[in-house]
């Protein structure tokens, strides 16, 4: 078997560091650690310090095994895990720390806390709704002058020739805009590129993505989708709002901004992951209110994504943060509309009333629903795979900031040219009706009183091309013009979703999918009789909408809400659901779902919701981290940053051992202490020698554990002279004295579970007299090739 490596910087905290550059370990070309305390259970361990490999069906070869010690540099492969990912500690340190705050607060302290949270939630859907506003004036008012300026140059230039000053106009406003969001996000903050959905995904998940709530990338983020929008992309402005959300509920909930350096003193109890965790839950289901109007289908989107954590008063607080978000959004837009008052546009895109009785569906129409279904399986199938494949070219060949900017430009004008191309050769001319106006009608080589209908659907926003889609009357489009928009649509919003722009999927996959819905109700009118009006085109665009984002994003029950509540008609809900569903069957078979795929190239450890059925023969034996290293509940300073500053041992928690005998045998299990707990330690020198020569200085609280989140320092900035190695750490009063623990005959699916349910990062397995065996169980990949299984267990979470 292939010994395949890839080159990354080994921690979150690279952030601070900088780039590593090539000392970077490798993830399975480290070097064994050499501590003194390393205990293992033999030759049967697998080295999950390096990354573990179970081949059930082929011998190791002398060759590849001292291979493995060799650090190589191959390019990327999406098999393998990046060491620059962390996990969160969701399971809180109950150390004595943390029991003696507990105790001291009373009733009423326990109260006021949940008041904060309840304030805070509030205060996450105001501002994620005023976000939300301002991107959406801000487009909708410089759109207004883009058309309008290129509407006026096209009519000018119709009659007299030179069309080609009309093309190069629109195609130099398109890459302008596009490039100045392209510059902001390739150069200034990288992973502010796309929705920002997968992120948050995997966030919620349990993994810290790096800068993924800063506030710089919510400000990249909202300045460079409304360039986006503008710069006329096949994009959309609705995706990114889940990623606005959550950085506007992790900046608020902390009380202070890292970055601007500046700390309001409020809100220190809820400096920790697990606290902000769930309020990132709050901001992503606010963020989806603001985006499509539905609180509920916001709140179902987090409980998707996070659902073994969850508790009833969370999840009314997210949907009281959805509530607030919707409500601020239309209320804002209401006074920017001149209609003060007017709660009718509850989110940035507004599918429209869906209540004429022309929509409404019969028993016999269900087949065809589901059909439609199968279809967004496939097509979203086809939009993943050639998205995947266009992602790996990029991680090769595009990978350059100028690269990206240089690729981001030329796509803004190929479309702007083929959207001009397809606009001057279509002869689909319908008469202006003065019920459903077109905003920007162009004439162009039609007759007086009429437009080019193909106009409609590519010159204006995607989200006014979406409602036209839904609800101009039949006849509005030609069959001819809908299916050449959607060939060419499909593959411009297939090149653009990936650049390095902030923009999102979810309006060019209901573009899409009404575009050819809407053409299935054309087909389906012609072949009933004539004054027949069952197969409305509209309500079939609506169908086919769902089944293309369904097919591309796999979404099931969340987006199912979602859409029942952007077309304000529950009727359509059984329909919908089964479109969803059929969708998501048929395009897994193909392939996996979008945001799946790019969670997985670039490496994330992501933890799906159940263990691999062909884990069952495995158990935590076969699958720990050994050699462990652990710590003596007294320990000397010198052994702990020796510990901690090896990079052959990353691990972020420590088990802590108590010696039962002077034999050798493995010491038994007293605690557990993080990574960021022996920093802390260590800055401000709690030293069992220092500790009577310091009676009057205070004693450490946990306050000076959360002045240290997130951003805990480097273990190279601790500074320890030669006297301070010698001396003695106690860490009875900070480590975990009960941390999870498992047997080493345990199944790996029930340890799967733990880790899943729980939100466990660090899990310690012990023999049956609770000797410790192994600390940080949490991968082993599974591979057998005559079965064609390619099984990643990734356990919560990478432990460096």
């Amino acid at each position: 078997m292939s010994n395949i490596t890839k080159k990354v910087s080994w921690s979150s905290r690279g952030d601070e560091l900088g780039p590593v550059g090539e000392g970077t370990p490798l993830l399975n070309g480290s070097e064994q650690p050499r501590h003194s305390r390393q205990f293992s259970e033999g030759g049967s361990l697998f080295q999950i310090d390096r990354l573990s490999t179970v081949d059930l069906e082929e011998e190791i070869s002398a060759e590849e095994e001292s291979a493995r010690g060799q650090p190589k540099e191959i390019p990327h492969n999406s098999k393998l895990l990046s060491l620059k990912y962390e996990s969160l500690d969701y399971d809180n340190s109950e150390n004595q720390l943390f029991l003696e705050e507990e105790r001291r607060m009373s009733f009423t302290g326990f109260r006021c806390l949940e008041i904060s949270r309840w304030l805070i939630c509030g205060l996450i859907g105001v501002l994620t709704g005023l976000i939300a506003c301002f991107i959406d004036i801000v487009v909708e008012k410089v759109a207004r002058y883009k058309y309008e300026a290129i509407k006026q140059n096209i009519e000018r230039f119709t009659e007299v020739g030179g069309l080609s000053i009309s093309l190069i106009l629109w195609a130099v406003l398109n890459f302008s805009f596009v490039m100045v969001g392209s510059i902001l996000v390739a150069f200034f903050e990288p992973v502010a590129a796309g929705s920002g959905i997968p992120q948050i995904k995997c966030y919620l998940n349990g993994v810290k993505i790096p800068r993924v709530v800063r506030l710089k990338t919510l400000v990249i983020k909202v300045c460079g989708v409304i360039c986006s929008v503008i710069g006329g992309l096949a994009v959309g402005k609705e995706g990114p709002m889940i990623h606005s959300g959550a950085v506007v509920a992790a900046g608020v909930s902390q009380g202070r901004s890292t970055t601007l350096k500046k700390d309001l003193m409020i809100f220190e109890y809820f400096r920790r992951d697990t606290e902000k965790r769930d309020f990132v839950s709050a901001g992503a289901a606010a963020g989806v209110s603001a985006a499509f109007g539905a609180p509920v289908g916001g709140v179902l989107f987090s409980l998707e994504e996070g659902a073994s954590f969850w508790n009833q008063m969370l999840t009314w607080r997210i949907f009281f943060a959805s509530m607030i978000s919707t409500f601020t959004l239309n209320f804002f837009l209401s006074i920017s509309h001149n209609n003060t008052g007017d709660l009718s546009n509850p989110g940035l895109i507004n599918f429209g009333r869906f209540e004429s009785e022309n929509l409404n569906y019969n028993l016999y129409e269900i087949p065809l629903f589901i059909a439609m279904g199968a279809i967004g399986g496939v097509l979203g199938a086809l939009f993943n795979f050639l998205n995947y494949w266009l992602t790996i070219f990029r991680i090769r060949y595009v990978h350059r900031p100028c690269l990206q900017v240089m690729e981001a430009m030329l796509v803004a004008a190929v479309t702007a040219s083929v959207s001009f191309t397809m606009i001057y050769f279509s002869n689909d001319c319908q008469p202006l009706d003065s019920e459903h106006a077109e905003e920007y009608p162009l004439q162009l080589f039609c007759a007086d009183g009429e437009y080019n209908s193909m106009a409609t659907t590519f010159f204006n926003t995607p989200e006014k091309s979406v409602r036209s889609l839904f609800h101009n009357q039949p006849g509005t489009y030609n069959p001819l013009t809908l299916g050449l928009f959607t060939i060419t649509y499909f593959f411009l919003a297939c090149w653009t979703y990936g650049l390095a722009v902030s923009a999102g999927v979810f309006i060019p996959s209901l573009l899409i999918g009404a575009a050819w819905g809407r053409l299935c109700g054309i087909w389906l009118a012609s072949l009933a009789s004539a004054g027949s009006i069952w197969a409305d085109p509209g309500k079939y665009a609506l169908i086919g909408a769902a089944a293309q984002l369904g097919g591309i994003v796999r979404m099931t029950l969340s987006l199912t809400v979602i859409l029942v509540e952007a077309t304000g008609n529950v009727t359509y809900g059984l329909p919908i659901m089964l479109v969803l569903l059929t969708a998501k069957i048929v395009g897994d078979y193909f392939q996996e779902g979008l945001y799946d795929i790019h969670i997985k190239l670039q490496s994330v450890p992501f933890l799906h919701w159940e263990a691999p059925a062909t884990s069952h023969w495995l158990t935590t034996r076969e699958v720990m981290s050994s050699p462990v290293t652990c710590l003596n509940r007294i320990e000397k300073v010198g052994t702990i940053v020796d510990v901690l500053s090896n990079t052959s041992t990353n691990h972020n928690g420590f088990p802590v051992v108590v010696q039962v005998s002077e034999n050798d045998e493995p010491s038994k299990l007293c605690g557990l202490i993080l990574r960021s707990q022996l920093i802390v330690l260590l800055k401000h020198k709690v030293f069992v020698e220092l500790a009577g020569s310091r009676l009057t200085r205070r004693k450490l609280q946990l306050k000076d554990f959360r002045d240290a989140y997130p951003r805990f320092p480097p273990i190279q900035s601790i500074h320890v002279s030669q006297d301070e190695r010698e001396c003695l750490m106690d860490l009875t009063e900070f480590m975990n004295p009960t941390p999870y623990t498992v047997t080493q005959e345990t199944s790996l699916p029930r340890v799967f579970k733990l880790f899943r349910a729980l939100g466990l990062r660090h899990l310690v397995v012990i023999d049956d007299a609770n000797r410790v065996r192994v600390l940080n169980l949490y991968k082993s990949k599974v591979f057998s090739r005559k079965l064609k299984i390619v099984t990643m267990i990734l356990f919560r979470w990478l432990d460096w």
